[in-house]
């Protein structure tokens, strides 16, 4: 289990931590796996720096959107990708 320290700018930030938003979406710049803890540190939009809060959570399933060859590179120009949030009914 690795933790993992990101910068998360609010409303973002207020949204995790309201329980409304359950998903992220990063560059895949670092390595993260199921079970890995994520701590995202809310920072300041207009000044650019932490205002000291924290919400920590364990990461579910990962999805490498490189690993996907169901679209062509021209498919996702034109349309754009969308992640959506799934809930129980």
């Amino acid at each position: 289990m690795t933790v993992i320290h990101k910068k998360s700018y609010n409303p973002y930030f207020e949204k995790v931590m309201r329980g409304e938003k359950k998903f992220d979406l990063r560059l895949a710049d670092f390595e993260v796996s199921s079970g890995d803890v994520i701590v995202f540190e809310e920072y300041d939009e207009a000044t650019r720096q932490p205002t000291g809060r924290v919400s920590e959570h364990r990461v579910g399933y990962v999805l490498r959107t490189k690993d996907l060859n169901y679209w062509t590179p021209e498919q996702i120009a034109e349309s754009g990708l969308v992640v959506m949030q799934l809930e129980d009914m």
